[in-house]
């Protein structure tokens, strides 16, 4: 059993297509295909299911998903600690963001870093938070900027680069428009909409509803900040985005702060605790990225 054999299985399992799979660890499809077929014939057992659309894991696939991905990342591991006593910066990063990200410190980051270290293959992918952090647990991605609410996980090394809070977006024709602010208890008797499960944003809005017996009328939800604001634009109810988010959309709708809410909207880079000198490097060009007074550092870092 070969390590290159767990990744082509591992990379199948994720994307759940051969073709994709193929292009993610850069070999022909003909090449996975024939690998995966050496590992299913040293295990004994098919962990591929091939009869439909998709490529799908069998039951034994299912078991060994997990080592897999382990053993991967205990060599990686290996890898990386060697790198650190060496002083070697080398291999490849994947960078997670939040969707429809408006905090650009991040792209500052990357592109410094890549003019510094341009051997160093960097992805960038994007999903909501919850998903971001649980593929940060599992070793799929090294970095994450996710939003949270109120606090970052306990079990990843963490730092939070924006604390602020949530502001209502209306147009100006809008009952509310010409308000200063809004309490979150007058702002749920209004249609509402929102970004959906997972994101910081609606965990922090949910989250505060729900700790004041609130009940908002979430009418719709959509996934960037731009579908929500233009959805509000058309009178389908009140935007609720956090301050830097709708500070993109001042020059043609009105903003109000949300007043009454306790937990604060955290956007924060999460990574694993282990050994990465690449990591290491790219974690110093965020902080000068996101360092107060940087010229692309969003108003509300603290």
């Amino acid at each position: 059993m070969e390590l290159r054999q767990l990744e082509y299985f591992v990379a199948v399992a994720e994307e759940a297509n051969f073709t994709r799979a193929a292009e993610r660890v850069h070999i022909s499809q003909s090449g996975v295909s024939a690998q995966i077929r050496q590992l299913e014939g040293q295990l004994g057992a098919e962990l591929i299911d091939r009869s439909g659309r998709t490529a799908t894991l069998t039951s034994a696939g299912r078991a060994a998903l997990t080592p897999a991905r382990a053993a991967l990342a205990s060599a990686e591991a290996v890898r990386r600690a060697v790198d650190e006593v060496t002083g070697v910066v080398r291999g490849r990063l994947t960078v997670g963001m939040v969707t429809a990200c408006t905090v650009t410190p991040l792209f500052d980051a990357l592109a410094d870093f890549h003019r510094a270290h341009p051997t160093i293959e960097l992805s960038l992918v994007e999903d909501n938070s919850d998903v971001l952090v649980d593929r940060i647990r599992d070793g799929r991605l090294d970095l994450a900027l996710v939003g949270l609410a109120g606090q970052v996980p306990d079990d990843l090394a963490s730092r939070i680069v924006i604390r602020e809070r949530l502001s209502a977006v209306v147009p100006s024709g809008h009952p509310l428009a010409g308000r200063r602010r809004i309490a979150l208890a007058e702002l749920v008797t209004h249609p509402t909409i929102c970004l959906p499960r997972g994101t910081g944003v609606r965990a922090v809005f949910d989250r505060d509803c729900e700790a004041q017996g609130l009940h908002a009328n979430l009418t719709l939800q959509a996934s960037a900040p731009d579908a929500v604001v233009d959805l509000a634009g058309r009178g389908l109810g009140v935007a609720v985005l956090t301050d830097t988010m709708a500070s993109f959309y001042r020059d043609r709708m009105e903003i109000l702060p949300i007043t009454g809410i306790r937990t604060p909207a955290l956007l924060a880079l999460v990574w694993r605790r282990m050994p990465n000198a690449a990591l290491d490097r790219l974690l110093e060009h965020a902080g000068r990225a996101f360092a107060p007074g940087a010229a692309s550092a969003p108003r509300s870092i603290r």
